[in-house]
């Protein structure tokens, strides 16, 4: 088996809910140099607000919480939130009911405590390869269709990196400066091509060193 680049991880968010305190700071602070964002709670009500308010990839839960369970709060946002969340279980026991409860729910995966790092950082990697490899699939299609919207072919790098750098929202945050600091291109090739972009609207500028990349608005390469 190919070695893991875990380091694909860092554009993931990950939740993560166990309600032991000094676990739950251990693990958090060695995911958080390999994830994108780490949302560390204690409890199911924690989580849920997390989920409200932000887009999370892959949860981890340990499934006996104080007073809760976490093989029933995994069921309740599928089945009445209707989130499709990839999941990874972990636990001190192995008893079978858990497990076959876990195989309904087609849990991605289910971690027996004491937590080993490097099994939990390689259980995200698998669980998160369909999601890594559809992300580069898409940045590598919105790269072709960007690049049969111009005709300039110096300006091919400075399309990958736009598409490269664009955040969860489809928005670019970087000023021409920016830009020509990180791609050897010339400002008139960064001006014109951004308003090459802008007037298919493509790349939409929102405000200085801040635009939208709209996807909609590609053409279809023949």
């Amino acid at each position: 088996m190919n070695r893991r680049d875990f380091d694909l991880l860092n554009g993931f968010n990950i939740l993560y809910l166990e309600d032991e305190a000094d676990l739950l700071k251990h693990t958090t602070a060695v995911l958080e140099d390999f994830a994108k964002n780490i949302f560390a709670v204690q409890t199911c009500d924690e989580a849920l607000k997390v989920l409200k308010n932000n887009n999370i990839d892959v949860i981890i839960s340990d499934i006996l919480l104080k007073n809760e369970n976490g093989i029933e709060f995994l069921r309740y946002i599928k089945d009445e939130l209707g989130l499709e969340i990839p999941a990874i279980l972990t636990t001190a026991h192995t008893d079978t009911e858990h497990l076959l409860d876990a195989i309904k729910l087609k849990v991605e995966n289910y971690i027996v405590k004491p937590i080993n790092i490097k099994e939990l950082l390689n259980s995200l990697h698998d669980v998160l390869l369909p999601k890594i490899q559809a992300k580069e699939i898409t940045r590598s299609y919105n790269i072709i269709k960007t690049i049969s919207a111009v005709t300039d072919g110096k300006q091919v790098d400075l399309i990958r990196f736009i598409i490269k750098n664009l955040d969860d929202n489809g928005i670019l945050n970087h000023s021409y400066s920016d830009i020509m600091e990180k791609v050897d291109v010339s400002k008139p090739t960064v001006i014109k091509l951004f308003k090459q972009l802008g007037d298919q609207e493509i790349l939409v500028k929102i405000q200085n060193g801040k635009y939208r990349f709209d996807e909609s608005k590609l053409p279809i390469p023949e």
